[in-house]
C-alpha cells in the first residue's frame, strides 16, 4: 500500500510542477491559453498574477517531494501538503472552475486516504 500511496503523491507533485510551468511560463502562450480557456488579452493582463499562482503550485510540489524524500517519517509532511492541495482544489472549484475539483481536489483526497492506509 505504501508504494501505491507514494506513487499517487508523486503523480500529484508532478501535476503541480506541470501547473507551475503552465502558469509561470506558458500562461500567455498557446498551451496556456488552451489549458485555461483564456483569450490573449486576458492572459496578458493577468500574467503576473498567474506567475504568482504558479509559484504557489511549485511550493505544493516541493512539499510533496520533500515528504516523499523522508520515507516513512514523511507521513506528516505528505498529509499537510496533500491537505493544502485539497483545500486549494476545493476553493478553486468553488470560485474559478468546477473541473479543478476533478483535477486537483479529488486526487488529493485519494492521496490522503492512501497515505493514511499505508
Amino acid at each position: 500500500m505504501s508504494l501505491i500511496a507514494n506513487t499517487v503523491v508523486g503523480l500529484i507533485a508532478l501535476l503541480h510542477v506541470y501547473i507551475l510551468v503552465l502558469e509561470m511560463f506558458l500562461w500567455d502562450k498557446p498551451a496556456g491559453l488552451r489549458a485555461f480557456g483564456q483569450t490573449q488579452e486576458a492572459a496578458t493582463a493577468s500574467k503576473v498574477l498567474a506567475a504568482n499562482q504558479g509559484l504557489y503550485n511549485g511550493f505544493l510540489a516541493a512539499g510533496l517531494f520533500w515528504g516523499l524524500s523522508l520515507g516513512a517519517s514523511g507521513m506528516g509532511v505528505k498529509v499537510f501538503f496533500l491537505g493544502c492541495v485539497l483545500v486549494a482544489g476545493l476553493y478553486g472549484a468553488a470560485t474559478a472552475n468546477r473541473k479543478i475539483l476533478f483535477i486537483q481536489a479529488i486526487p488529493a483526497a485519494i492521496g490522503l486516504v492512501l497515505v493514511f492506509l499505508s
